[in-house]
């Protein structure tokens, strides 16, 4: 254990030992990595152009419509819609119920049924009064 550590004898040259040269081609190696570098650079050169192509190619020939879109453009869809203006709608249902409540007008023409407005209608009730149940003999 206590024994000095001498210093390593200087390389021996063996001409019988030397590393294999058959495994792998360095040269081919390289020449292959650049091959795939410059195809690889080739086709993203093509799809560039092509893909430039294929826009210019669109944008002459303009949006084309489908001929079912083109025929149903006007149809509505099925009901129940949806509303596109609902404050509008609700302002409009209002104004005409607020018109027939204020004007007169004929419900049913062949029974003789007619509207009047609401304030004339009230007045009417506070004029005459709101008709009551006779009594009945059974709650005896």
């Amino acid at each position: 254990m206590a024994d000095a550590h001498l210093p390593h004898e200087p390389h021996t040259v063996n001409p019988d030992v030397h590393h294999e040269t058959t495994d792998v081609d360095v040269r081919g190696v390289l020449l292959f990595g650049a091959g795939l570098f410059v195809v690889a650079a080739i086709v993203h050169l093509a799809i560039w152009v092509l893909f430039g192509y294929f826009s210019a190619r669109e944008a002459i020939r303009g949006a084309r419509e489908y001929p079912l879109a083109a025929a149903e453009q006007n149809r509505l869809p099925p009901e129940p819609r949806l509303q596109t203006a609902p404050r509008e709608d609700l302002r409009d249902l209002r104004a005409q119920e607020d018109q027939v409540l204020a004007s007169y007008g004929w419900v049913d023409k062949n029974a003789g049924v007619v509207r009047i407005p609401i304030e004339e209608a009230m007045k009417i009730v506070v004029k005459k009064g709101l008709p009551a149940r006779q009594p009945t003999d059974a709650g005896r």
